[in-house]
């Protein structure tokens, strides 16, 4: 069951927050707070798994009490709780680190449903954490893992997430779906080699190598700029897209994507940006290893 903390200057808003996630079974309320200063304390001294905050308070609002926590090595989910809506204040606090918000006055039903999808994204990384952690297991003990994994075919597992992310038809997908192929039969550990070998393994071998494989860094990395592209234009259109809520903090750096988000609403001129390629192929390896293993 999950923990949660609620730090609110409103004594009826914590109130009934706290009467919602424990008569709905969202989880137990272990702290609750006040302020931003009392909050930031209490909550690093009881480490809750959610951390419910409201943006406006006197001392210390809720942006810099979350910078404040994250600096200090708080790792909890962060939902924003709020009556004012202006896209830049909202954006602030998704860069601060909120992955959720919750808009005031407090309703039942809307607060059920974000604490609903707070719960998912909480076991999708814990989950991640534990195949991490079986698989240590699995090569301390000398298990061979290739063969088993070869039962389930790599791309019928990719392409669902690479449709959810608007890629299908890049090149740099078909990329991507070999170094995930070429990781489950040649590799037998949870992390990923450096992105030169990886490149390198899928490149054309009749070719120029080094040619070939900054080719293939180049087509991977325009795919995965256009997933965050169309990740930052869900988010846009609607925070609470089911597909935003779940890929943009899973595979991205999520102030990447609202950098992306800031460009687009503002109709800049698209500049080069970044995204964290390795982090990306990292979790799509992840993923692949969780989704074989369910199926042996």
């Amino acid at each position: 069951m999950l923990s949660f903390g609620i730090v609110d200057d409103d004594a009826a808003s914590v109130r009934m927050l706290q009467n919602i996630i424990e008569k709905s079974w969202l989880g137990e309320v272990v702290v609750t707070a006040e302020n931003g200063c009392e909050g930031e304390k209490a909550v690093l001294g009881a480490n809750p798994d959610v951390l419910l905050i409201d943006l406006l308070m006197p001392d210390q609002d809720g942006i810099e009490t979350i910078t404040q926590l994250k600096q200090k090595g708080y790792d909890g989910k962060c939902v924003m709780i709020s009556q004012i809506e202006n896209k830049e204040m909202i954006g602030r606090a998704y860069q601060a680190g909120i992955e959720f918000y919750i808009r005031k006055p407090i309703n039942r039903i809307e607060v059920e449903a974000v604490l609903s999808k707070v719960n998912e994204h909480w076991k999708v990384g814990h989950y991640l954490n534990e195949i991490k952690n079986s698989m240590a297991k699995l090569i301390s003990l000398n298990t061979d893992l290739g063969s088993s994994r070869r039962r389930q075919p790599v791309r019928e597992i990719v392409l669902p997430v690479f449709r959810d992310l608007g890629i299908v038809g890049e090149l740099g997908s078909s990329d991507m779906i070999k170094m995930m192929e070429h990781l489950v039969q040649h590799r037998q550990e949870e992390s990923l080699p450096p992105l030169k070998e990886l490149y390198e393994a899928v490149a054309c071998p009749e070719r120029d190598p080094a040619r070939e494989a900054k080719a293939v860094e180049q087509r991977v990395r325009r795919a995965v700029m256009s997933a965050a592209a169309n990740l930052a234009s869900m988010g846009l259109a609607d925070y609470g897209n089911p597909k935003f809520e779940h890929y943009a903090p899973l595979y991205f750096d999520f102030q990447d994507i609202r950098l992306k988000m800031k460009e687009i609403d503002e109709k800049l001129q698209p500049g080069k940006g970044k995204v964290n390629i390795k982090k990306f192929l990292q979790v799509l390896y992840l993923e692949v290893l969780d989704h074989r293993r369910q199926a042996d």
